[in-house]
């Protein structure tokens, strides 16, 4: 696989002023990394699940004005679109790359997946450790720690309010070295996929 890692200049492109100037930049560096190792993660995860799973590269169609802060691939099991459905990330914010289990707020039976998070609450503490992080909002930075956080609440406020969202995975800050190793980055990303897939299999229950 032709993977090199991530670099400055990737993080650099969310300080490019203009929308379509930052599109660009964000199509010629990111989103050719993004093909390859998307692309490989999507088939090995068809692989352990055993159903077919496709790739989404965010394309940001719906701005006019404001450039995109980050950005980021999905792998989900519908070819149509991921927002509705349960999904793998992986993407860049300016100071960070994320690798994410996402259940954003377009999910029509989120309720549902929240119960079930509830319900088998010590499931997420099996499929994680201490360097793990939850989001409850993707459009934003500040996640947190799991241990950091109160689970329950947060598993409620996901269930009760229409435009929360439940996101677990890892982060890896701009200067640590395993962004610039592309076998060892595709690992992690690998791994981390496969310690969520119970959670994954959970939220379809």
């Amino acid at each position: 696989m032709n993977f090199k890692g991530f670099y400055n200049e990737d993080f650099q492109t969310f300080t490019i002023d203009g929308l379509e100037e930052r599109m660009e930049a964000i199509r010629e560096r990111i989103q050719p990394k993004f093909q390859v190792i998307g692309q490989a993660l999507a088939d090995d995860l068809s692989a352990t699940l055993q159903t077919e799973m496709f790739l989404h590269i965010a394309k940001h169609a719906r701005r006019t004005v404001n450039p995109p802060k980050d950005t980021w691939l999905a792998i989900a099991a519908n070819k149509r679109g991921y927002k509705q459905h349960p999904h793998f990330q992986v993407g860049l914010f300016d100071d960070h790359l994320f690798i994410w289990l996402a259940f954003i707020y377009e999910l029509p039976n989120k309720e549902n997946i929240a119960r079930n998070f509830l319900t088998n609450m010590e499931e997420i503490t099996k499929a994680t450790n201490e360097q793990y992080y939850i989001s409850l909002d993707h459009t934003k930075k500040d996640a947190k720690l799991i241990g950091d956080i109160d689970l329950e609440s947060s598993l409620v406020r996901f269930r009760d309010v229409k435009k929360a969202e439940f996101l677990i995975g890892r982060h890896f800050g701009i200067n640590d070295p395993i962004l610039k190793d592309g076998d060892k980055l595709y690992q992690v990303i690998r791994e981390t996929f496969e310690n969520l897939i119970p959670l994954y299999k959970l939220s379809f229950e």
